[in-house]
C-alpha cells in the first residue's frame, strides 16, 4: 500500500487537520469535499492524498471566499478560474496587510502614551524634542458639547482607523494667552499611512513646551497658564497653536486618572 493510499477514517482525518468531525460531514452534505469511499458499514474512508485538496480549499475559506462560491470552483477548477481569484484575493490581502500594518502602529502608539502616563506627576513642564509630523486638521469649535455629533462629524470625514488613533483639538496661542477657550479653531489627529488631503499638513520640526496634566479637561485653563508662565520665566518665545490630546482614555476607570497633554511650539 502507497502512502498515498492510506485510508483514514472521518475522525482520523479531521484530527489530521486540527477541524471538527461536523465540518467534514457538512462539506461532504453539500457535495464540496466528499471523503474517497464509503464502507459497507457507512464509515467514510479519506485518503492521505486528499489532504492539500482539503486544505486549498481551507485556504479559499480563509481569504473570505463564501461555502458557495468555492464548492462552484471546485465543481469546475480551471487555470482560468484560479488565476482570477488569485489576482482577486491578492488585491484583497494586499489591502488586509496594509490595515493590521495601521492596526499595530495604533497599538504601538497607545503602548508608549500609557507607559508614559504611569510615571507622570499631576502635572508636569517640559521641553520636547520633536520631528516632523503629518496631522489632519477639521474645523471645529467646541460650542456643541453634543459628543455624539463630534463622532458623526469624524466619521463622516476620516476613516475609523484614523480616529483611533486619537483625537485632540487646538486652540490659537492668542486665545490661550487671553485666556479666551470658549471658541477653539479645530479638531487633529496624526496622520495614518501616506495620506495627502486638503485637511492635512505638517507639524514642523523642532522644540515644543509640553504640558501634562492628570484630571478632567477644566483643569487645561489653569495648565495653559502654568506653561505661559512658565515660558516667560525662561525667556521662550512660542508660536502657532496650543494641541491638546488625550493620552490614556482606554486604560482608566475614573476621570481624575484622565492625562491630558498640551503642546506648543517654541520659536527658534
Amino acid at each position: 500500500m502507497t502512502h498515498n493510499n492510506i485510508k483514514l477514517t472521518t475522525a482520523q482525518f479531521a484530527k489530521l487537520h486540527k477541524v471538527n468531525k461536523r465540518t467534514l460531514h457538512y462539506y461532504d452534505n453539500i457535495g464540496l469535499f466528499s471523503p474517497s469511499a464509503k464502507g459497507d458499514n457507512g464509515y467514510r474512508y479519506y485518503d492521505v492524498s486528499q489532504s492539500i485538496t482539503f486544505e486549498y480549499i481551507r485556504m479559499l475559506k480563509e481569504m473570505n471566499m463564501s461555502i458557495e462560491e468555492i464548492t462552484d470552483y471546485c465543481k469546475n477548477p480551471t487555470a482560468e478560474r484560479f488565476l482570477k481569484i488569485a489576482d482577486m484575493k491578492e488585491t484583497e490581502l494586499d489591502l488586509a496587510i496594509q490595515k493590521l500594518k495601521r492596526t499595530k502602529k495604533i497599538l504601538m502608539s497607545k503602548k508608549d502614551q500609557i507607559r508614559l502616563c504611569e510615571n507622570l506627576q499631576e502635572q508636569e513642564i517640559r521641553i520636547e524634542e520633536y520631528k516632523a509630523e503629518k496631522i489632519s486638521v477639521l474645523p471645529y469649535d467646541f460650542l456643541d458639547d453634543d459628543i455624539s455629533k463630534v463622532f458623526a462629524y469624524l466619521n463622516d470625514k476620516w476613516s475609523i482607523e484614523q480616529i483611533r488613533m486619537g483625537v485632540g483639538s487646538f486652540i490659537s496661542l492668542d486665545k490661550v494667552i487671553n485666556k479666551t477657550f470658549e471658541r477653539y479653531d479645530g479638531i487633529y489627529t496624526y496622520t495614518l499611512g501616506k495620506t495627502s488631503v486638503s485637511d492635512t499638513l505638517v507639524r514642523p520640526k523642532g522644540k515644543y513646551l509640553c504640558g501634562y496634566q492628570k484630571g478632567t479637561w477644566d483643569k487645561a485653563p489653569a495648565m495653559y497658564e502654568k506653561m505661559i508662565a512658565y515660558a516667560r520665566q525662561n525667556n521662550l518665545l512660542l508660536t502657532g497653536y496650543a494641541y491638546e490630546i488625550g493620552l490614556n482614555e482606554f486604560a482608566i476607570s475614573s476621570p481624575e486618572e484622565y492625562v491630558t497633554k498640551f503642546i506648543i511650539k517654541i520659536k527658534e
